[in-house]
């Protein structure tokens, strides 16, 4: 064995060996959690939730910072430049690990070369109408968009956003034309649904549950690759539009070469976290779904959902400034 060969090998031991002595002494300082939105949404919420039981856990201050703007690109781009020690971490949902790329080109970040953590929770995505829409049903819905193209029209969170595309993913399977209504977040979307001045939208079954069990907007399907257990009766537009399927979902990432051991130990603490059975029932309370993923599962999972809405962006052709 050649020399080269040989301290190259002691070169990666050693790393090794430092990367577990950097691991045993982890957390030695106060963590840091980037928000790349603003205070008060329900990544915000969940977050915050975290770092009181990851605090808990390990004795150690784990601070939240909200850094907002540009659809979670200005928060994301922080924590992508951060020291890869584990004490800078984001708490995000999806654009920014896998649509923001594609719909923005230049993002100042390389999503795919994030340390994956953990996903933690998820929520199914649900089409909601107007009471009064003159449609019952999700082929009723396409049979009188395909008449009256461009008649109805459909709110969303805002331009990029996950209802925006799961949106445009409709349009393009089912083939229809509706009008995109963009609002500034869920709530004044929501809102404007419940008033009847839009027709119908896709947005997380957590923001909306109340308003359906309440009958103040109609469910018309949802998204998930099944029916939901909580609306057992609601088809899921996948028996209609097969291969349809979208999703909310939050997860924990870490900067780019964050040292596997780092990245282990902070995912454990996730799963063991999301196990508590006050965690549980309150998530079950928003109507998340507790994952608590492996690294290489979180990974393979954002693969296939940057997939997925890469062929949705191309189509649409949906792009942001």
């Amino acid at each position: 064995m050649s020399k080269n060969l040989w301290g190259r090998l002691l070169l990666a031991a050693i790393i090794a060996c430092a990367g577990i002595a950097q691991a045993e002494d982890y957390p030695a300082k106060t963590i840091k959690i980037i928000v790349p939105y603003p205070a008060g949404g329900t990544t915000d919420a969940l977050a915050r939730l975290f770092a009181l039981k990851l605090s808990a856990k390990w004795g150690q201050s784990v601070i939240i910072e909200n850094r907002g703007g540009a659809n979670g690109n200005i928060g994301a781009e922080a924590v992508w430049r951060a020291a890869p020690d584990g004490y800078t971490l984001m708490f995000t949902s999806p654009g920014t690990l896998t649509t923001n790329k594609s719909l923005y080109g230049n993002i100042g970040y390389e999503p795919e070369t994030f340390t994956p953590v953990s996903l933690i929770a998820a929520s199914s995505n649900v089409l909601i109408a107007r009471n009064n829409l003159a449609a019952d049903s999700l082929p009723q819905l396409i049979a009188y968009a395909k008449a009256h193209p461009e008649e109805l029209n459909y709110a969303s969170q805002g331009n990029g956003s996950t209802s925006h595309l799961t949106a445009e993913f409709f349009k393009s399977a089912a083939g229809v034309k509706v009008t995109h209504v963009p609002f500034r977040g869920s709530a004044p979307a929501i809102l404007e649904l419940l008033a009847g001045r839009v027709d119908m939208m896709f947005v997380e079954l957590s923001s909306v549950l109340r308003h359906i069990r309440a009958g103040t907007v109609r469910i018309v399907a949802v998204c998930s690759e099944k029916r939901n257990p909580l609306l057992p009766d609601v088809p899921a537009v996948s028996e209609v539009l097969p291969g349809f399927v979208s999703s909310t979902w939050f997860a924990l990432a870490a900067p780019p070469k964050t040292p596997p051991a780092i990245v282990n130990k902070l995912s454990a603490a996730a799963v063991e976290i999301l196990k508590q059975p006050d965690i549980a029932k309150r998530l079950d309370e928003l109507s998340l779904d507790a994952v608590g993923s492996s690294p290489a599962e979180m990974a393979q999972f954002t693969k296939q959902e940057t997939e997925r809405w890469d062929r949705v962006i191309r189509i649409s052709g949906t792009t942001m400034q």
